[in-house]
């Protein structure tokens, strides 16, 4: 286990190469091919000290994040595909925008208003990440792109009507990219014409070693949670808050992913791992605060995390079988990737957690922060 003072000082032991240098920014659009014969656009965002992500209206997926290590190579940091046929064909949800309901929903069904609402079962038995055809498989419009010395900012809109995989009301949703010299955030906003759920989420895979060269048990996580949402066997929570002290699940104190997902634990054996929900300590404001800290000692790269929610799911790749193969030829193996999904509390319209309905005149916002360099 490593301690919260040795974590702290490795971090600012990291040499970041932006330090001193002007950020000038850079964007380009270029075609990312056609779905339904409908045109679909990737944009590169960068500045001049390495930093650069790819972005595409398909899924408003960031296909690619690309960050320098302590000696200054940059490489990707997370999984995805050079091209859009890797999107259309079976992908795990790789750097996706997540809706309308982001994780599972029970049995695929949930009552508002005295009127039970179906869904699709996409997951064993449970309704998973929208359906079967979610927010992460639809084209978004762009709405504007603006950049300055400073930030880039792509904007995206999304019009689900009105029965959409079986949730009521027409929903409006924009996501609002801004990338900078140190961070990646993102903003969601939705608004209904009638009563319903929403849980809006990133699913994007992290590998800090940089071009995936191995799995991700030697990172070192840090989470700032009191407790998690322990699970049944199909992974939906039991209702329980439960304590992590004592438990594989505390990582309070920072410690190698690797350190206990093998323990003898239930919720281990019935994720494969690490897939569950931490409840994040703090208050909820319109102010992100830190959450999570995510660590690689070999390459020196980090990523801290802020957000406003109040949870985050930690999945481990658990399903990940070496039977994808992603950017440059890589295979991803289980557990080559790690996602941090900030959210609201899975299967929340059944159970007796924190509300997750959206009425007409009210604005779902919530934003998470990816910082990478100081």
């Amino acid at each position: 286990m490593v301690s919260r003072n040795i974590f702290i000082s490795l971090i600012l032991s990291f040499i970041v190469i932006s330090c001193g240098q002007e950020a000038t920014s850079y964007l380009t659009k270029r075609s990312f091919g056609e779905v339904e014969d409908r045109s679909v656009s990737l944009f590169e965002l960068g500045f001049k000290n390495g930093l650069q992500a790819k972005i595409t209206n398909y899924g408003g997926i960031i296909t690619s994040l690309s960050v320098p290590d302590k000696n200054g190579k940059i490489e990707e940091i997370v999984l995805g595909y050079d091209h859009l046929t890797g999107y259309l064909e079976s992908t795990p949800y790789f750097g996706a925008l997540i809706g309308r309901y982001g994780n599972r929903i029970a049995r695929g069904k949930f009552s508002l208003n005295d009127e039970t609402y179906e869904l699709a079962i996409n997951n064993g038995v449970n309704h998973l990440h929208g359906g079967l055809k979610g927010f992460d498989k639809v084209i978004w419009e762009v709405v504007a792109t603006d950049r300055t010395n400073d930030s880039i900012r792509i904007t995206l809109s999304y019009l689900s009507p009105d029965g959409e995989e079986g949730y009521p009301g027409n929903l409006k949703t924009t996501v609002q990219y801004t990338f900078t010299a140190s961070s990646l955030s993102i903003e969601y906003r939705a608004e209904t014409d009638a009563p319903t759920v929403v849980n809006l989420t990133n699913h994007s895979y992290f590998n800090l070693s940089g071009g995936v060269k191995g799995t991700i048990l030697d990172h070192i996580l840090f989470l700032d949670a009191d407790a998690f949402l322990p699970v049944d066997s199909t992974l939906i929570p039991m209702g329980e808050f439960r304590p992590v002290n004592n438990t594989p699940f505390d990582f309070r104190v920072p410690k190698r992913i690797g350190e206990d997902i093998t323990a003898n634990n239930r919720q281990l054996e019935y994720g494969m791992g690490y897939d569950h929900c931490w409840i994040l300590n703090g208050s909820i404001t319109r102010k992100p605060r830190k959450v999570a800290s995510l660590y690689h000692p070999e390459s020196g790269r980090y990523i801290e995390v802020f957000t406003t929610e109040s949870g985050i799911q930690f999945y481990t790749g658990n399903f990940l079988d070496g039977s994808i193969s992603g950017s440059n030829g890589v295979r991803f193996d289980q557990r080559f990737g790690l996602c941090l999904e900030t959210q609201h509390f899975p299967d929340s319209p059944n159970q007796d957690f924190p509300d997750v309905v959206l009425h007409p005149g009210e604005t779902y916002l919530t934003k998470t922060i990816y910082r990478t360099t100081p």
